[in-house]
C-alpha cells in the first residue's frame, strides 16, 4: 500500500463542523503535520466560533468542509464564499458529502463516473452544494467526498442492540454501503497531501462490501454473544415509519470504490462492516487486535 508523502511544511487546514467526521479529520491531519483550526456552533473550548472564521480563512492553505446544506444552501458559502474566493493561501478545498446524490439504482452499482440522479430532497441539496463548491475548481483543487453510512466508537449497530432500538429488516437484496470515520479522516487527509492542479475530483467513501442492514446487526448481536432482534417486514415496518426512514429504505444502490483508493493510493482500514465491527468492540474492551 502507498503511503502519503510528507512534506516539510505541510499547510493549515481549517475544518468547517468539528464533529463525529470532522474531529477524527483534525486528528489524523495532525498527525500528518498539518497545525489545525476547526469551528464550531456551540460553545466549545479550543474552537472558532463560526461567525468568527475570517481570520483563519485568510491563513488556511486546506479547508475542509462537512456541514451538509438546508433549504437555504449550504451554511459556509452563504457565510463565507466571498472570504474564501479572497483568501491568500488556499490552495485545496475539500466538501464532505454524501452518496445520496446517486438515488435509487434499484441494487445496481454506481462508481466515481457515474452521473448523480438524487431521488430524494437531501440528495437534491446536496448536489446543489457539490457543484456551488466546485466553482473555486477553476482556481483550486476541490475535491468531492461522498460518504456512505458513517460508524465508528460510539456510533454503531451496538448501541442500538444495548438500547433495546435494534431491529433486522427484512428487504431483501436491499443493499447499504458504510464508511468507518477513520477511513474518512484517512481518506481526506492523503486527498489533502497531493497536489493535484486545479480542477475537480469526486471520491466515493464506502466500504468494499455493501450489505443488507440485517446482516450488520446479526453480526453485532453476535460479538455482543446476545442474541439478535427478530426480523421484521419491511411492509410491516413501512406504516410507522418517519419520512425520514421512509427515505433512507426507498434507495437501494451498490456503490464502487476502487477508482477512489486508487487515485489516492490507499486501502481501508476497515474494508467490511465484520472489520470495522470486530475493532469497535477490542476498544471498548480496551483490547488488540491482531
Amino acid at each position: 500500500m502507498k503511503e502519503p508523502i510528507m512534506t516539510d511544511e505541510t499547510g493549515r487546514v481549517l475544518i468547517f463542523g468539528l464533529g463525529y467526521s470532522g474531529r477524527a479529520i483534525a486528528a489524523a491531519a495532525r498527525e500528518a503535520g498539518f497545525h489545525v483550526d476547526g469551528t464550531s456552533r456551540s460553545d466549545t473550548a479550543g474552537l472558532l466560533a463560526f461567525d468568527a472564521a475570517d481570520a483563519a480563512i485568510q491563513a488556511a492553505t486546506h479547508l475542509v468542509t462537512t456541514a451538509a446544506p438546508d433549504e437555504s444552501g449550504d451554511p459556509i458559502l452563504a457565510r463565507y464564499a466571498p472570504a474564501i474566493a479572497a483568501a491568500p493561501r488556499l490552495r485545496w478545498i475539500g466538501y464532505l458529502s454524501s452518496t445520496t446524490v446517486y438515488g435509487n439504482r434499484d441494487g445496481g452499482w454506481v462508481d466515481e463516473d457515474t452521473p448523480v440522479r438524487p431521488t430524494q430532497l437531501r440528495g437534491q441539496r446536496r448536489v446543489a452544494a457539490e457543484d456551488a463548491w466546485s466553482r473555486f475548481g477553476d482556481r483550486w483543487p476541490v475535491d468531492i467526498f461522498r460518504l456512505a453510512g458513517i460508524y465508528g466508537p460510539e456510533r454503531s449497530a451496538f448501541g442500538d442492540l444495548r438500547a433495546g432500538r435494534a431491529r433486522r429488516m427484512d428487504k431483501p437484496g436491499h443493499c447499504f454501503g458504510r464508511i468507518h470515520r477513520e477511513d474518512i479522516a484517512r481518506a481526506v487527509v492523503a486527498a489533502m497531501l497531493q497536489h493535484p492542479p486545479a480542477r475537480r475530483r469526486v471520491f466515493n467513501l464506502t466500504d468494499d462490501e455493501p450489505s443488507e442492514s440485517a446482516a450488520v446487526v446479526t453480526e453485532a448481536a453476535a460479538l455482543l454473544g446476545v442474541p439478535p432482534p427478530p426480523i421484521m417486514a419491511y411492509a410491516d415496518a413501512l406504516p410507522a415509519m418517519s419520512p425520514m426512514a421512509r427515505g433512507f429504505w426507498a434507495d437501494n444502490r451498490r456503490v464502487a470504490n476502487a477508482k477512489t483508493k486508487a487515485a489516492l493510493g490507499i486501502a481501508w482500514l476497515y474494508p467490511t462492516y465484520r472489520d470495522g465491527l470486530r475493532a469497535i468492540l477490542a476498544e471498548e474492551r480496551g483490547e488488540r487486535l491482531a
